[in-house]
């Protein structure tokens, strides 16, 4: 009879000891896959932030060239606008992944960055359809008053570019980059044409 009990109780524990086994390697296995897949999201939320905040730190680079050009003889002359274009072009980036932005989980900066984009993109658009407009020939009347929508349309335009430094700063903060990996980056010149120094 205590033969049997102790037989009966050795299966017990064997029985409690291979369940706690399964239950401790459910568990393990269960924080494995959330450990990895919280890692897997802080590496496409870093390498989301690292590409808008290199895209928006180009932008900001043509935007500051076009504005130079603006500057100095004709302010919609080829340079100028040869500059918004490709400003055009980075929108276009950004357009292509906008869905990647849902991958940043600061809420106020992926709302930031979307409504300056929006903003940057109206009013790049409205320069580059006029400057389309009057390139086709316009009455006198007409002329004077799609140059003051362009006027005013390119100075919506500066005027937000002035906040994507501050954008950029924070995309830099989430992506772990320095603004001087993002001065390094070459691109301006196949933009420009320009040639590189001898001190380069």
């Amino acid at each position: 009879m205590r033969g049997e009990q102790f037989e009966a109780l050795t299966h017990s524990r064997t029985l409690i000891a291979v369940g706690l086994g399964a239950v401790v390697a459910t568990l393990s296995t269960f924080a494995a896959t959330i450990f990895e897949r919280s890692i897997l999201r802080r590496e496409r939320e870093r390498d989301a932030a690292v590409m808008f905040s290199e895209m928006l730190h180009a932008l900001k680079r043509y935007l500051d060239l076009s504005h130079e050009t603006h500057g100095r003889g004709e302010p919609f002359g080829s340079i100028t606008i040869r500059m918004l274009r490709a400003v055009r072009r980075e929108v276009d980036i950004y357009d292509r992944n906008r869905e990647t932005l849902f991958l940043l989980r600061d809420g106020p900066l992926r709302q930031e960055t979307h409504v300056l984009m929006a903003r940057l993109t109206f009013s790049l658009e409205r320069v580059l359809e006029v400057t389309e407009a009057l390139a086709d020939g316009a009455s006198e009347a007409a002329h004077a008053e799609l140059s003051a929508s362009r006027e005013q349309a390119y100075g919506f335009l500066i005027e937000n570019a002035a906040s994507i430094p501050a954008v950029v700063a924070k995309l830099c903060t989430l992506g772990r980059i320095k603004i001087a990996r993002l001065d390094a980056l070459p691109g301006i010149r196949a933009a420009t044409g320009q040639a590189p120094s001898a001190a380069e």
